[in-house]
């Protein structure tokens, strides 16, 4: 692998079949997530694939060329033209292997797979979740020289990197982006020691043998387990949901309300997640429809007044919604009545679905002891039912999800893995 500038870009690609290469920067947390996978394909792939690196900001013509925008980006060229995905932000080694596979005949596809070697890592302690929860936890064992490994198949984080500003974290006067406050616990755990996965495919989780396999090939071993894999937002499971998400709904606030600058916008919910996104989106939005089951919202107080004081927020309440469509380049959202039963359409250029969360626990097949909504009980240390398995963070069955509960969490679940034997 070699560090090339815009200059020399065209020679490699006359010079190579097949071609990849990384534009990354500096103080780029996504890229240091990247470089170790991208070094180790070099070894398996670079006897038939070019693997190449470019400074974006000091190769911006070539950049601006080709389209990318954001570190890192990685590119696929084969016999001198682009082809393949377009890899940005938290790629993971399965992404850029499918592309790098694309390149190649399928005989050397196979030859170059069976030469991945299993690798075994072995550590105290296992974190699954790099969210705040698992951060909090990664920072109070390295620092107790406890050896910590987190493992997430996003980057680190959580929900809070895709939260638009958080205004009461202590120890912040201004408000802080949430994607920042995510680097800030992100950067001190690393350099408290943590080790991290990032950005990777769990395959396997085997919580009564404290091992993890992540991306096909690496077996994490643990003493302990602490399982921080936070929620996600839950579906609606109506008409259209599937078929539009991405292309007209959307589930963060923080990621597409900049595309609905003076356009209309509906908002399924009226909990905590959907007034106060409400804020954010008004910022861009001409004008929304909140549309709510209940016949008030459940949001915290403060959140309720600055919606209610929005000229730009009409809230629909006893409705709910039963159906989306597509009509030339709008969205129809079908409401019904809850009081008569007559269903309405309200027409709108975007939606967002802010309906509550669900536990992210898909890759966990034991039995572990949780409550009616499929959370994990824990007892006042953190312990679940599973002996040295531990859980913190919205995770968890508890009554408030907050950043400060799931740091709260992870320290407390910290303290008791550092204690026990």
């Amino acid at each position: 692998m070699i560090e090339i500038t815009q200059g020399s870009f065209k020679k490699e690609l006359q010079t190579n079949e097949n071609v990849v290469l990384d534009f990354y920067s500096t103080e780029c947390p996504p890229c240091e997530a990247l470089a170790p996978k991208f070094e180790s394909l070099d070894k398996l792939y670079g006897e038939d694939v070019r693997f190449l690196k470019i400074f974006r900001q000091e190769n911006r013509e070539l950049a601006g060329e080709l389209g990318v925008s954001s570190s890192p980006t990685v590119l696929f060229f084969k016999k001198g033209k682009q082809t393949g995905e377009v890899l940005t932000g938290g790629i993971k080694r399965s992404d850029i292997m499918r592309n790098l596979d694309a390149l190649l005949p399928q005989d050397r596809v196979s030859k170059i797979h069976s030469g991945i070697k299993p690798k075994t890592t072995e550590t105290d302690a296992l974190i699954l979740g790099a969210g705040p929860g698992g951060l909090a936890a990664a920072i109070y064992l390295a620092q107790a020289r406890i050896d910590t490994l987190l493992v997430d198949p996003a980057l680190p984080g959580g929900q809070v990197s895709t939260t638009h500003m958080v205004s009461n974290y202590p120890g912040f006067v201004k408000p802080q982006p949430g994607f920042m406050l995510a680097h800030y616990m992100s950067e001190q755990a690393k350099e408290a020691g943590a080790r991290m996965r990032v950005a990777v495919d769990i395959n396997r989780v085997d919580l009564r043998k404290k091992e993890v396999v992540v991306d096909g090939h690496e077996t994490i071993r643990a003493n302990k387990i602490l399982i921080s894999t936070g929620a996600s937002p839950r579906y609606l499971g109506i008409e259209g949901e599937k078929e539009y998400y991405g292309k007209g709904i959307s589930y963060c606030a923080t990621c597409d309300a900049k595309y609905y600058h003076d356009k209309q916008v509906v908002i399924i919910g009226g909990g905590n997640t959907a007034v106060e996104e409400s804020e954010l989106i008004s910022k861009f939005a001409s004008g929304i429809t909140m549309v709510q089951q209940l016949p008030q919202l459940t949001a915290n107080k403060a959140a309720q007044e600055k919606a209610m004081a929005d000229p730009k927020i009409n809230i629909l309440y006893s409705h709910e919604p039963r159906g989306f469509e597509k009509r030339n380049d709008k969205m129809v959202v079908k409401a019904e009545d809850l009081s008569t039963g007559q269903i309405k359409e309200i027409t709108a250029d975007g939606v967002f679905v802010f309906v509550g969360m669900k536990p992210n626990l898909d890759l966990i097949v034991e039995p572990l002891e949780k409550d009616e909504w499929g959370y994990i009980r824990v007892d006042e240390e953190m312990r679940t039912s599973i002996p040295g398995v531990y859980a913190a963070g919205d995770v968890v069955s508890k009554k408030v999800r907050q950043i400060t509960t799931a740091v709260a969490d992870g320290t407390i679940a910290s303290l008791s893995m550092a204690r026990e034997d």
